[in-house]
């Protein structure tokens, strides 16, 4: 998936206009994880350096097409102003004559940031109006948005369709690092999936199973594993509609060779709540009125056992309730493990959600090989779905390959 980038075009002069996801936690009108503002800053960077007129859009929450004060983007702005060291306005909408005029004074190294994109119900719907009017304020569209890609809206296909459309800086390197996982892993190649769901992960699992020599799995999907061997999960949260699911994909890595590791012991609680009782008992014995809640130590060691060879590893979910501290244990211990082997020289791939939290907690994001910004989207790239928003870019011609 050779696609053309910002390096491909001479940006000085042009009107530029950079889909960034900047879709970050806010908190008394401040941001509060500001690594998503930060991913985005090498494109921003090189445009300005090269003379572009940079007009930034991003959406942020879930507004539903309406303007939500407190989904505005001016504490977005704020924080991208201080990290870049100079001011950056937000217009007060995406779109009308005040946005037009602030887009014709942008000169050349100058930045400015679109109101919420979100607060236009023609942006999730990839009207075609919608993105002619945003096109009308650029020569040249990148999109820089790859935790958006999976998704056809206006801003990451409509607009693209308009203009010349290059990948950023971001965009490249999540396709290269996702890419080389399903092309040209160094091998042994490892994945540990968590989370909740087997049925959001069904076709992954499937994908990476051709792909793995190891795979281990934790979090609340792993109890439908459970099940599908005879184990009791007692409250704990399954999907019973997906257990025939699992027997399959148990069945396939068997058939293909995959080492399959599933927790052997688990911290079951009374509640899944802080302060809540709790203990640690082998999967054989989960009492019938208390929930699994994250792995316990013996599956730790095992997991870590399993990893311990691996040259590659892909990491996308928590081992257990995360949010509760008591019950983030196996997570944390797994990003302290996949950082020190990514110190080693492993390559270490984590994509998106509670396991960057996890990660981020702990200080550890600089250890890693590579933290995707995009959870659905990479989990979609690794279905090997096509992503509307990569699809769309211009590819690099053949005889540049």
């Amino acid at each position: 998936m050779d696609k053309l980038t910002i390096r491909d075009f001479d940006p000085n002069g042009k009107r530029v206009f950079v889909r960034v996801d900047f879709n970050v936690p806010l908190e008394d009108g401040k941001v509060t994880d500001d690594s998503r503002i930060r991913a985005a800053l090498p494109t921003i960077r090189y445009l300005m350096q090269h003379g572009a007129r940079v007009v930034l859009a991003s959406h942020l929450g879930r507004p539903d097409g309406r303007v939500v004060e407190a989904l505005r983007l001016r504490p977005v702005a704020a924080r991208l102003s201080a990290l870049l060291g100079r001011t950056v306005p937000v217009t007060g909408d995406a779109l009308g004559p005040g946005t037009q005029d602030a887009v014709r004074r942008l000169r050349p190294g100058e930045v400015l940031l679109l109101e919420n994109l979100r607060f236009h119900p023609e942006e999730e719907k990839n009207d075609p109006q919608f993105a002619k009017a945003l096109a009308a304020y650029a020569d040249v569209y990148v999109n820089d948005a790859f935790g958006t890609a999976h998704r056809a809206h206006a801003s990451t296909v409509g607009i693209a369709q308009l203009l010349p459309a290059y990948a950023g800086l971001l965009m490249e390197r999540e396709i290269t690092m996702l890419s080389r996982l399903l092309e040209n892993p160094e091998r042994p190649f490892a994945a540990v999936l968590g989370g909740a769901k087997v049925s959001d992960k069904i076709k992954v699992l499937d994908n990476l199973l051709d792909k793995v020599d190891t795979l281990v799995v934790g979090g609340g999907m792993a109890n439908t594993f459970l099940l599908a061997q005879g184990k009791p999960v007692g409250k704990s949260k399954a999907e019973h509609d997906r257990v025939e699911d699992a027997r399959r994909l148990i069945a396939k890595a068997e058939e293909k060779g995959v080492r399959l590791v599933l927790p052997t012991d688990v911290v079951v609680a009374k509640e899944v709540t802080r302060g809540a009782e709790y203990k640690t008992v082998p999967v054989e014995k989960v009492p019938a009125s208390w929930s699994i809640v994250d792995v316990g130590k013996a599956s730790q060691a095992a997991f870590e056992a399993a990893l311990a060879d691996a040259r590659t590893v892909f990491w996308n979910g928590p081992l257990g309730v995360f949010e509760i501290p008591s019950f983030s244990h196996g997570t944390k211990a797994m990003a302290r493990f996949l950082a020190d082997r990514a110190k080693a020289g492993v390559t270490v791939v984590v994509g998106g959600g509670d396991s960057v939290a996890a990660i981020d907690q702990l200080g550890l994001a600089e250890a890693f090989t590579h933290i995707s910004t995009g959870g659905g989207a990479s989990l979609e790239f690794l279905e090997a779905r096509e992503l509307p928003g990569v699809a769309v870019l211009l590819d690099r011609p053949k005889e540049e390959s």
